[in-house]
């Protein structure tokens, strides 16, 4: 009982990939005595990613989270006139 109450305790931390875009950057600070890797998931395609990625330790990845079968999103355009 009591290690179910220290469990239930203990700080949950929050998903880390954003399921709204499709691309994450996974960026790898440890290496440069800083804190550990993180995740940034907000690019929508790869060629963005790798672009914003590029002369860093980081490597860009499909989201596991990204919704596959969702529907596409129309933008809304208004004539002017």
């Amino acid at each position: 009982m009591a290690v179910g109450v220290l469990l239930a305790a203990a700080p949950s931390y929050g998903q880390t990939f954003d399921p709204r875009y499709p691309v994450c950057m996974h960026v790898y600070s440890g290496a440069n005595g800083g804190g550990g890797d993180w995740y940034d998931c907000s690019f929508t395609s790869l060629p963005q990613c790798r672009a914003t990625a590029s002369g860093r330790a980081a490597t860009c990845d499909l989201n596991p989270y990204y919704p596959v079968n969702a529907p596409p999103q129309h933008l809304r355009h208004r004539r002017a006139g």
